[in-house]
């Protein structure tokens, strides 16, 4: 201990002559690009697109400069501006060659800007890099403004993305899970393709057999700050590092894309390149998805960064990855960094610290200990604006696979369609909780609004998990519930917070924090809502279904096409003697009867489970089976007891994660309210029943829990 004290007083000490000694920051330019060199990286921007054409380290170039794919860039870049104004907003020159920084900024006018896979935004952008003395990296950053006078816009699919140099990079890591040697690209061109164009079998190579799917490599954004690509030759390490996740969407338990081979779906490319990819999400439509809608008359902006482009070296893959991890720590003390200027970022001064302590106090379990307990400030729930379809370009076909402006909510991607909520009000699919928390009130009025119909049928609040227009603070606090949040800009918030072992979330609203001003929030007391007494529970309430069986290995493709043969007789789980780690699978998925079905394509058989429990009395009352849901392919699930219907949990909003081997997406509870005289002393059967469908059509149960409330009865 006293060791690793002076070590870190020494780096304090010595780092700043360190780098006084390093060449200085030196910045050229003509009339395409600008180059940024401090004699550890050298790097090229494109005075037009903002992109990043060259990254150069220990005299090796780093990206894919090679294919004619754009090699380092933002999805939504300038190069359709009517106006572009490339600048230095920061000369080496002036401030003795300790930092240099670079901006293309484009105009928008009022008409789109960008290409991502959801179409353009309508909205001026900036994209900056700065380069500092002695620093082994390049950092970007990107600001999105809105002014009044532009017309309704949203955001799809919004990220940064290398394409690495495939001479080099043979090794990827994203956790320790996924820390490997990877397929080449002529693996993934030789494959087979399975129930999905990002599928494919490996036919050669040392994954032979096995299958390959980019989502496989999806990471939770909160603890995966360092991920990237090194060269097990070269001994070479690329890694992108976020030193804050304020700037992304969905919070703690978001999971996105992070890196895998840029794979082409064209199945006769036999030697079509699929360079070492890299990315940076922060919206997309993935696992649920988010929202970044702006309306006709709102002033939005919103700094996506700066996060580090970092490059390093090491013997082995292990070694670069460990530097990458202790870098990223040092990126993350240093938030928010001094340098940055000119934008919408407040420095450590203009921000504010809030602490507190969640204190749990829940009469049914009073030894209760919260275990990964996360508390963050988020903006208040909000309705997101409307933005208007996009005009049809040919039969059938929006703009932007998916839509600028997808279906008036959020734009374009892959899932949009699906993300959106046609909810109708019903007993079984929204229940009304006295005095429960207003952001999850869940009667249709409540929720939506009287407006609740309009934008085509397809409203839906934004809250923590879905939100990415606004910036959000997150912490994982202490054991004993204490907790610090650094770093927060002045504004009015909600403050969350989350606990694996504690169903549903505490909520505190109107949290004002003012410029430079701490504040605390002293005790906090946290009593979470019962319908009634348990009767029984199945899992853990912590978000995932990591610990349900095979919940730990989520991440390879085709576990709905094993769950047949692991359990022949579907789940039959009974209360007292089961043990969910061993007896519940993580995903309820429609029952596959074709024996010789190994691409995952076809249809399966509805599937149902079945949890068997003793009464010693025949209750009365209303009972309440909660089904806390963390990822959903199906629009319904349909309960029976002791073999009549308790009701159907129906229109459930697709979330994309059993198809994308997920293991949490956007979460939610639904509740099935039946009247507890279907209950009988002695030996109880509740049945679960997801309908037949595509494979992947299925549900993935965070938790389940049974409650009785013997002093109410279900309204006829």
């Amino acid at each position: 201990m006293l060791f690793s004290k002076l070590a870190v007083l020494s780096a304090l000490i010595f780092l700043p002559l360190i780098l006084q000694a390093a060449p200085a920051v030196s910045i050229s330019e003509d009339d395409n690009s600008f180059t940024l060199a401090n004699g550890v990286v050298t790097v090229k921007i494109s005075k037009h697109s903002g992109d990043l054409l060259s990254l150069e380290y220990k005299k090796l170039e780093l990206l894919d400069t090679e294919s004619g794919r754009q090699e380092g860039y933002w999805s939504h870049n300038t190069a359709r501006a009517g106006e572009i104004i490339p600048r230095l907003t920061m000369d080496p020159k002036s401030n003795g060659g300790k930092r240099g920084e670079v901006s293309v900024k484009g105009i928008s006018g009022g008409n789109p800007m960008g290409s991502g896979p959801g179409g353009g935004v309508v909205a001026d952008i900036e994209i900056r890099y700065a380069l500092g003395r002695g620093e082994s990296g390049v950092y970007t950053y990107c600001i999105f403004s809105h002014p009044t006078n532009y017309p309704a816009t949203s955001v799809g699919e919004a990220r940064f993305c290398m394409k690495l140099n495939d001479d080099l990079f043979d090794w990827m890591t994203v956790d320790a899970n996924r820390n490997m040697k990877l397929i080449s690209a002529y693996d993934w061109n030789h494959g087979t393709v399975m129930n999905g164009k990002e599928m494919r079998l490996m036919n050669t190579g040392l994954y032979k057999g096995q299958v390959e799917h980019k989502y496989d490599y999806s990471a939770n954004q909160f603890d995966v700050r360092a991920w990237g690509w090194s060269s097990s030759e070269k001994k070479v390490g690329l890694w992108l590092i976020n030193p804050s996740v304020e700037y992304l969407s969905g919070g703690p338990t978001k999971f996105e894309l992070s890196s895998h081979r840029d794979a082409t779906f064209n199945t006769n490319a036999l030697n079509a390149p699929a360079p070492p990819t890299l990315l940076n999400y922060w919206r997309s439509s993935h696992y649920g998805g988010s929202i970044c809608n702006v309306g006709t008359n709102d002033a939005w902006t919103k700094v996506i960064g700066p996060f580090l482009i970092y490059c390093n070296s090491g013997e082995t893959p292990a070694a670069m990855w460990k530097s990458a991890l202790a870098q990223a720590g040092q990126e993350s003390a240093a938030w928010p960094f001094e340098w940055v200027n000119g934008v919408d970022y407040p420095h450590k001064n203009e921000r504010a610290t809030v602490s507190g302590k969640i204190i749990l106090n829940d009469p049914q379990a009073p030894g209760l200990k919260m275990k990964n307990l996360f508390v963050g400030l988020t903006a208040p729930d909000y309705e997101p604006a409307f933005v208007p379809r996009p005009p049809r370009i040919g039969a059938g076909v929006r703009r932007g696979s998916g839509g600028a402006g997808g279906f008036g909510l959020a734009g374009g991607g892959d899932d949009e369609a699906a993300m959106t909520n046609t909810f109708s009000g019903g007993t079984n699919n929204f229940s009304t909780r006295t005095n429960y928390p207003a952001r999850v009130e869940t009667n249709f009025t409540n929720r939506f609004g009287t407006n609740g119909l309009r934008n085509f049928g397809l409203p839906r609040m934004v809250e923590w998990q879905n939100d990415a227009r606004n910036y959000q603070f997150w912490v994982r606090a202490d054991e004993d519930g204490s907790f610090s949040i650094p770093n927060v800009r002045a504004g009015n918030y909600t403050l969350h917070a989350i606990a694996a072992g504690v169903l549903g979330e505490f909520v505190l609203t109107n949290v004002t924090v003012a410029v430079g001003k701490n504040q605390s929030l002293e005790n906090l007391a946290w009593q979470p809502f019962r319908f009634g007494k348990q009767l029984w529970d199945i899992g853990i309430p912590n978000r995932t279904a990591v610990e349900f069986f095979k919940g730990d290995d989520y991440f390879h493709w085709g576990w709905y096409l094993q769950y047949p043969k692991l359990f022949p007789l579907d789940v039959n789980f009974v209360i007292g003697k089961s043990d969910f780690r061993k007896d519940w699978f993580f995903e309820q998925v429609p029952y596959n009867t074709d024996t010789n079905n190994t691409t995952g394509t076809g249809r399966g058989d509805g599937t149902t489970w079945a949890v068997i429990f003793k009464l010693t009395n025949a209750p009365s009352g209303k009972a309440i089976l909660r089904l806390a849901l963390c990822g959903i392919g199906t629009r319904s699930v349909w309960g029976d007891l002791n073999g009549r219907s308790i009701g159907t949990v129906s229109n459930l909003t697709y979330n994309a994660t059993i198809n994308r081997d997920g293991i949490s997406g956007s979460w939610c509870e639904r509740d099935l309210i039946f009247n507890a005289s279907l209950m009988k002393a002695g030996t109880n059967t509740l049945e679960l029943t997801i309908p037949a469908g595509g494979l992947t059509s299925g549900i993935m149960y965070d938790y389940l829990r049974l409650e009785l409330d013997e002093k109410s009865s279900v309204s006829k």
